[in-house]
């Protein structure tokens, strides 16, 4: 009986592994393939309705064109959210050897995707400032008031450029040592681009304009499921939630005592260049 109870103990103890361990379950083999599925709903029901939105604002000489690059930064988030589901269903129907092939495909993918942002927040902004300064009359206090808003949006387009490379590097850097870190610090990292669908949904209550802090807790919201079953099913705080927290509360503190201030719409006119 003691040599049970100490087994079961010992096995309580252990580091999380991939699925397969004494402690799989379906849940454990599943929560991530449907976290996955979850992130993808996210933001095809954030940006579904609102690019159809503005296709037509488009079509009706309200805004200006797409640009080229935003075209090539959805190919590139579409596609790196189907890696994450087809990796999730590969290691819970244990082809992990596949899972591991593929997985080199993120070394190439994660890159693109940081330097096309890079390159789309100044290439959107500069559509608008240049299409406010010569839009119609009607439309001009419109663009004004978008600009106003993309000098915020900037705030958090810089928190995603430092926060998503940085969480994905120490996931991919953990994917041979330390597999609990790894899986769960990529899907934290994917879920640093989330507030781009979840602020297009209007009908969500929101403290936006004033304030991101809806934002930030949607966020919260939408990496619960992972959390909680992390919690109920270890009994424990796995170490990747607090690396996560402990880099993006400073982050969220600094954007929330930044956002709207006149100092940094300033400052974010000099960082735009105009």
């Amino acid at each position: 009986m003691a040599t049970v109870a100490g087994r079961f103990s010992s096995q309580e103890q252990r580091r999380d592994e991939l699925s397969g361990t004494p402690r799989a379950h379906a849940i454990d083999r599943w929560i991530f393939v449907f976290t996955a599925a979850w992130f993808i709903v996210i933001v095809l029901t954030g940006f579904i309705p609102d690019s159809l939105m503005k296709v037509a604002a488009v079509q009706a000489g309200q805004r200006p064109p797409f640009p080229t690059v935003l075209h090539f930064h959805a190919v590139l988030m579409g596609s790196f959210l189907l890696l994450l589901l087809t990796q999730s269903l590969l290691m819970a129907t244990g082809r992990a050897e596949l899972h591991m092939r593929l997985g080199m495909a993120a070394f190439a993918l994660v890159p693109a995707l940081v330097v096309v942002g890079l390159i789309l927040a100044p290439t959107m902004y500069h559509q608008v400032w240049n299409f406010a300064q010569t839009a119609p009359a009607d439309v001009r206090p419109q663009m004004e008031e978008r600009l106003l808003a993309l000098d915020n949006i900037l705030l958090l387009q810089m928190r995603i450029g430092i926060a998503f490379p940085l969480f994905m590097a120490m996931g991919l850097k953990a994917r041979r040592g330390n597999s609990g870190l790894h899986k769960r610090m990529i899907f934290l990292a994917t879920a640093m681009p989330l507030p781009a669908a979840i602020d297009r949904m209007s009908w969500l209550p929101t403290t936006l304009p004033a304030s991101p802090i809806a934002t930030d807790l949607y966020v919260l919201l939408a990496v619960s499921p992972l959390f909680v079953w992390d919690v109920v099913r270890n009994r424990r705080v796995h170490e990747a939630y607090w690396i996560w927290l402990a880099i993006n509360v400073p982050l969220a503190i600094l954007i929330n005592l930044l956002w709207n201030t006149p100092a940094w719409h300033a400052a974010a006119r000099q960082i735009m260049g105009v």
